[in-house]
């Protein structure tokens, strides 16, 4: 017969064999299905994520140029410093440079108010990204100048949703941030950028600029002759040219330079590591689950040991019985790959839903998590792959038979002792190990979950509601104008009933903010130019009382501290700690900023309080130096560059649930701002379990996967004990008939079991000392080889197998010796 021919006949045995044994099928399908299940689920995120393409024209010739430091690199970049790199003609087909979230602007005049997602871009933008317009055209660099025309460019689901897909939108004109622009372009539905944006706005770089803060994110199309490590060249000599431009080391450091990175590389950052690990961890279980059904089969295999036996008998070579096993062990994992790609598939889905993690390249920045050729290549490959794995030891073992002694012995007396079953006892140490090591690692992360709720924030998130509202455009260019509308919006606002108090700042905690390098009067510069850098915050009086910060000494900012009053600060402990470690900070003056750009020459301000620190980064981040200024003392010239890059913020604590009021807030809001709208409405409490997000992710997963581990290796042992009484009755039955006690024969049992997961348990004790190492950057507050939750894993585990051993010991002890001795 052809191969064709016997595995054809191979495939019709083994659905009749399975059909023949349902509750064999079904135990072996569904261990399957939840292994195959949950290593399809994360690799769909994986696949989403390290794995697809980007969805743009040329994505593998797209980069971000960053700056490097000695410590690492950066991805903000000055306008300065793109006028340097759009310049490498030789090595780029074009650059661009975008606001890397953008301000938020405010659509008037055309019903009702809306804060849009818009970005400021450069015209290289559409070529970089290779953007195609559904209607008109992309603005040109001619157009994209300083005082050049207000024109914009709107995505299709803004064309569509707002402008109910109106073929003459091309030419019309709406009213952006109180100014006019012109709509000149429409982009096509499919293209979907990061940030995601309603609208591009031109960028308008002034050629000749010299302003070194750094708020743009910069990309680049390589030139398809030009490779990466030539691109990255290219980039080093830009900074020899920029340091020759601009020789003032304020602009550019002597170990600072210039690098392309894959932009693929720059959107995935840190998430990289982690989700390998998930997926390593994920396989623990598919190899548990592999143990589990490889059990089954060897005692199946036991059980088929005549009809093995007579098979050979009648001609069957060795090679033809592995196949025939083989057949029925791969059919079983097919299946179990089936249902378990749906498990995957919905259960990421419901994962996802339930705990919306933001992944990168997933959800707002445009891609899914779906079932492309990826993902069910990867389904097909892991089904097989563990049927052979499964497979394999017990067809081996079942095909290597002594005709005439099995056909001789009794269907029950085959292979009864630990001792004739050493590979199912290795099975179940290896599903004990892996186990505790995934085990270990879920309570690594439970712990890091508990921490990380217990870390001091530095303030009160409680009952705090907060909303961007935009103020880019032409009517919030001084600090004063700003100053009167925070004012007027927090006198209406606090009218609202349960509203305690209300105030604006530039930034929210955990979400990032500006820095600004600063000199202290008096004290010789330690870091280049400048003593240090720190965060820089512009705030109103209420903050600090908002947010419950506490004054560790001297004064917070008042209403005096207006635009006419001398210049002030407030630093947090941090920052007073690091720089002046033996005196104490108030009184002492600084200047801010000066020297980075003409926006920032100010004079000295005076150091008037000291407030607690707060965990701006995350609550796993330690506090840093910060800086907090009055928004009434910020000049002109940052409001108009701070409105044009990023939103304002309101933040109002009140004495309910803040949701409750919400829409009387942005009532008075609304009045108090000339019909400014607020957008991204959110308590304090939702900002916070954002930022835990990632962490939050990791620790479900995990702890599902160790649970399930858990569950399959409880399974296992309880499986091997089982069959080993069921195949040991006549043995018991004598020893009992010879003297031995019921608890003795309990002990007995419940000693082999426990033996085998002693040596699991310390098997796993030593690989997951080493395997936790990988995971030094997802854990906070607790170490990798933590000593209490190694103890509490093992106690749980051991727990867990003697109640799994228990089970079939107490079954031997109850054995009758007169019917056990003619039991066959």
């Amino acid at each position: 017969m052809k191969f064709t021919d016997h595995l054809i006949a191979d495939v019709k045995h083994a659905v009749r064999m399975l059909w023949r044994s349902p509750g064999f099928a079904a135990t072996a399908i569904a261990a399957l299905a939840l292994g195959i299940g949950a290593n399809t689920a994360i690799f769909s995120v994986v696949n989403a994520v390290l794995l697809a393409p980007l969805a743009y024209p040329h994505a593998d010739r797209l980069v971000q140029l960053r700056n490097t430091f000695p410590q690492g690199s950066s991805p903000v970049a000055s306008i300065p410093e793109f006028n340097v790199w759009r310049q490498q003609t030789q090595a780029f087909n074009a650059v661009a440079a975008y606001d890397f979230s953008g301000p938020g602007i405010n659509l008037t005049g055309n019903g009702l108010p809306e804060q849009l997602k818009g970005i400021h871009a450069s015209a290289g933008y559409f070529d970089v990204f290779g953007v195609p317009m559904a209607l008109g055209r992309a603005y040109t660099a001619q157009e994209d100048v300083p005082n050049g025309p207000n024109l914009v460019v709107i995505s299709n689901a803004l064309w569509r949703g707002r402008f109910g897909g109106d073929p003459k939108i091309i030419g019309r004109t709406l009213e952006l941030g109180g100014d006019a622009y012109t709509v000149v372009g429409v982009t096509v539905p499919s293209f979907h950028n990061d940030p995601q944006s309603d609208l591009w706005l031109p960028l308008r770089a002034d050629p000749n600029s010299a302003e070194q803060g750094h708020y743009l994110i910069s990309a680049a199309l390589i030139r398809p002759s030009v490779t990466l490590v030539q691109a990255q060249a290219a980039m080093k000599l830009a900074a020899e040219q920029f340091r020759r431009r601009f020789p003032d080391p304020r602009a550019m450091g002597p170990k600072q330079s210039f690098t392309a990175v894959p932009l693929k590389d720059a959107l995935i950052g840190n998430v990289r590591k982690g989700l390998l690990l998930l997926l390593g961890a994920v396989g623990f279980v598919l190899l548990i689950a592999c143990a589990n059904v490889a059990n089954l089969l060897l005692a199946r295999a036991t059980l088929r040991r005549r009809e093995i036996a007579l098979r050979a008998a009648l001609g069957a070579g060795r090679r033809r019985i592995i196949q025939q096993l083989l057949t029925e062990s791969i059919l079983l994992s097919v299946v179990g790959g089936a249902l378990g790609l749906i498990i995957g598939y919905l259960g990421v889905k419901a994962l996802l839903a339930a705990n919306p993690v933001r992944l990168p390249r997933i959800g707002e920045h445009g891609a899914s998590v779906a079932l492309d050729w990826r993902v069910l290549g990867f389904t097909v490959l892991i089904a097989v792959v563990t049927g052979i794995l499964f497979g394999l030891i017990p067809a081996l073992n079942a095909s290597h038979t002594d005709l005439s002694a099995t056909l001789k012995e009794s269907g029950m007396r085959s292979g009864g002792s630990l001792k004739q079953n050493k590979a199912r006892s290795i099975l179940v140490v290896t599903e004990m190990a892996l186990a505790l090591i995934l085990l270990v690692g879920a309570a690594l992360l439970i712990r890091t979950f508990a921490a990380l709720r217990g870390v001091n924030p530095g303030f009160d998130a409680h009952n705090i509601l907060t909303m961007n509202m935009s103020l880019s455009g032409g009517n919030f260019t001084k600090a004063a104008e700003v100053e009167l509308l925070e004012r007027n919006g927090r006198r209406r606002v606090e009218t609202v009933p349960g509203v305690e108090a209300a105030a604006m700042a530039c930034c929210l905690p955990y979400e990032g903010g500006f820095g600004l390098p600063f000199n202290i009067i008096g004290q010789p510069p330690k870091n280049g130019p400048f003593t240090g850098g720190a965060g820089w915050m512009t705030i109103t009086p209420e903050y600090f009382s908002v947010f419950r910060i506490p004054v560790i000494s001297g004064r917070a900012f008042n209403d005096q501290d207006s635009g006419a009053a001398g210049r002030v600060v407030v630093i947090n402990e941090a920052m007073a700690k690091q720089f002046w470690p033996k005196h104490d900070a108030l009184g002492s003056q600084i200047v801010i900023g000066k020297g980075i750009g003409p926006e920032f020459q100010e004079g000295p301000r005076q150091v008037v309080g000291i407030v607690g620190d707060v965990r701006q980064g995350g609550l796993d981040q330690p506090a840093f130096p910060t800086m907090y200024v009055p928004l009434a003392q910020v000049n002109d010239a940052v409001i108009a560059l701070n409105n044009g890059i990023a939103p304002m913020m309101w933040i109002i604590r009140t004495r309910m649930q803040p949701f409750s009021i919400s829409k009387e807030i942005q009532h008075e809001l609304r009045d108090a701002s000339g019909g400014l709208p607020v957008g991204n409405v959110r308590s304090m409490e939702q900002v916070t379990g954002d930022s835990l997000a990632q962490s939050d992710f990791n620790t479900t997963l995990l702890t599902i996967f160790a649970a399930v581990a858990l569950l399959l290796a409880a399974i296992g042992i309880y499986g091997l004990m089982a069959y080993s009484v069921q195949q040991r009755t006549q043995e018991i039955g004598i020893r009992m008939a010879l003297g031995a006690s019921p608890g003795q024969v309990r002990g007995m049992v419940v000693g082999q079991g426990m033996l085998l997961a002693g040596i699991g348990v310390v098997i796993g004790v030593g690989a997951a000392l080493g395997l936790t190492r990988l995971m030094k950057q997802m854990i906070f507050g607790v170490k990798t080889w933590d000593p209490a939750t190694f103890v509490a894993v093992v106690v749980v585990l051991s727990v867990v197998s003697l109640i799994a051993t228990y089970v079939p010991a107490r079954r031997a002890s109850r054995v009758d010796p007169m019917v056990s001795l003619r039991y066959e």
